[in-house]
């Protein structure tokens, strides 16, 4: 039986600080094909090769990944500074007017971290260059050194809304999550639902609102150990089952259209 497709968005990096490539975390991989039960393609987020409507006839779903580039704040009307990091306009190109297609057509995404941000900054939200130096936040950073475990070990609680999306999902309202993040939602765009919290008041969970398909997005990594981790799996699963059924609903749309 074919699987449905899920386009995991690719980030650029260079190589040996000159070889140019479009690359994907093997656990983004992982989860898609493992727990969601989805064939991974990694998409070159580059509109010089790809277009958001044919990613949208092709793929049945999409992974808005994290990544080290943050969306340009021209984006939501700010200046770049410092505090901004790196950016990455192509991937800008490709993954805001996808999200805001998705939202429309009610096709399955599911956003993690810069991806969580790729969101709110669709929909109008703003974003704050750097969680860490806002009074009474923590550092939600990974840590510097160490090794992949302990880079993306549990490091705080994320408390959902009663009878919300997330506590359907997950079965609980407070949880424990990985962090590995910089920046953060500022102001939430139009029709985004803040459903979840980091102690400190940084927003960590969203969805939204009257969208018809699946947009659950999240600032943590569920990506880590996805398998095995008590909240990952169920959100993974959760998407594959979405994009299962957006695939069961496009089949009979395309052979009447043949």
């Amino acid at each position: 039986m074919t699987r449905p497709i899920v386009g995991i968005i690719g980030n650029s990096y260079l190589l040996n600080d000159n070889y140019p490539t479009h690359t994907g975390g093997t656990m983004n991989t992982a989860a898609v094909s493992d727990v969601s039960g989805c064939l991974p393609l990694i998409v070159p987020s580059d509109p010089r090769y790809v277009s958001v409507d044919e990613l949208l006839e092709t793929c049945d779903g999409f992974l808005l990944t994290g990544g080290r580039p943050n969306v340009h704040p021209e984006e939501y009307g700010e200046h770049a500074t410092a505090a901004h990091g790196d950016f990455d306009r192509c991937r800008d190109a490709i993954t805001l007017p996808l999200v805001r297609a998705c939202v429309e057509r009610g096709q399955p995404f599911f956003g993690i971290c810069r991806g969580f941000q790729e969101v709110n900054v669709a929909m109008g939200g703003t974003l704050y260059p750097e969680i860490r130096d806002l009074p009474g936040r923590m550092n939600h950073r990974m840590p510097p050194n160490g090794t992949l475990e302990e880079k993306f070990a549990i490091r705080h609680a994320v408390h959902f809304d009663e009878g919300g999306k997330f506590h359907k999902v997950l079965g609980a309202t407070d949880v424990m999550t990985n962090t590995l993040h910089g920046q953060g939602i500022k102001t939430p765009g139009t029709r985004v639902v803040v459903e979840g919290h980091a102690d400190d008041g940084t927003p960590e969970a969203v969805y939204i609102q009257d969208a018809p398909g699946f947009t659950l997005s999240v600032q943590w990594h569920p990506e880590w150990n996805a398998c095995n981790d008590p909240v990952s799996r169920p959100l993974f699963k959760a998407f594959g089952d979405a994009v299962r059924a957006w695939a069961a609903r496009k089949g009979p749309q395309q052979l009447k259209s043949a």
